[in-house]
This record gives structure tokens, C-alpha cells and sequence, in this order.
């Protein structure tokens, strides 16, 4: 039976002008992405996320401007009978930033990946200016990047989410 999958993402950028992006391990593949997560039965879309923030990050977030939804086909890259749907909001952090980051993509210490079939994250700033869709994994993250970067975003943040 094929299914919808909802999925919710945060566009967070610091003072310094740099986009916070996850790389991911995900049963021995990798991928770089947005932060967010599935929708949960129950759930709306802004308490998702602030939901995934704070457990993937620790950060408190505000949910600003809704930035993109999907609006074509994409199915799931982890189960081929699953419709995805994205949903894309800025966000801004309500506590200061303090979360621990690589340099490098997939910069996981060995015991991250050893297990070919788990899963484990790490957290990554990528320089605005340098960003483009091909620093994205996901067919839906890469639309959002090229979009963004075509309406300027950083000073749409900053505008709508009082940075």
C-alpha cells in the first residue's frame, strides 16, 4: 500500500551567514540534508519541527515564513512505495547558537558508521554565498536551495524572522 510521507524542514542561517545542513548516515548511505523530520500522526507541521530542532539540535526555534511545500512527485529515497511531501519553513533560534559542527562532509568518527545498517548525524555550516543545490542530497532539498538562492533568502530571514 503505498503511503504519504510528510516531511517538515527548518532554514536556519547564523550571524555569520551560513546554513546549517545535516549530514547523514542512513543505513550505509549519505546523505547531506536540511534539518526536520517526519510529521507525526497528531502533529502539526511548525510544532514538528520545533519538535525535530529540538531534538536533533537542542535549539529552541521559532517557525517564521513557510518557504516551500512540494508540488510535484518525488517517492521516498528509503521506501520506494512512499509519496513524499516536504514542507520547508525559516526559522530562527530563540537561544543562542551552540551547537557542536564539522568542517568536512560526513565527518563521522568511526563508530558512527560502523554499523552498516544504523544511522547517525552531524551538523555542518555551509557559507551562504558558496551554497548551491548540488551541496544537497535530496531531490526536494535541492529545488528549496535553487529556489532561495534565486529570491535571495538571507535577507528574507532576516526580514521575516527578526534577525
Amino acid at each position: 500500500m503505498a503511503l504519504f510521507n510528510v516531511r517538515v524542514y527548518g532554514i536556519l542561517l547564523d550571524d555569520k551567514n551560513r546554513l546549517l545542513v545535516s549530514d547523514e548516515f542512513i543505513r550505509g548511505n549519505y546523505f547531506t540534508k536540511l534539518p526536520g523530520g517526519g510529521l507525526e500522526i497528531g502533529e502539526g507541521t511548525r510544532d514538528c519541527l520545533k519538535r525535530e530542532f529540538m531534538e536533533e539540535t537542542g535549539l529552541e526555534v521559532e517557525i517564521c515564513e513557510h518557504i516551500y511545500t512540494t508540488d510535484f512527485f518525488q517517492i521516498s529515497a528509503f521506501n520506494n512505495k512512499d509519496q513524499i511531501i516536504s514542507i520547508y519553513y525559516a526559522v530562527k533560534s530563540l537561544v543562542p547558537i551552540n551547537i557542536e559542527s564539522k568542517t568536512k562532509p560526513f565527518d563521522f568518527a568511526p563508530n558512527q558508521t560502523a554499523d552498516p545498517n544504523g544511522e547517525s548525524e552531524v551538523f555542518r555550516w555551509i557559507n551562504w554565498n558558496s551554497i548551491t543545490e548540488n551541496d544537497m542530497s535530496l531531490p526536494i532539498d535541492k529545488v528549496v536551495i535553487k529556489l532561495l538562492k534565486q529570491k535571495g533568502l538571507p535577507s528574507v530571514l532576516r526580514k521575516n524572522c527578526s534577525l
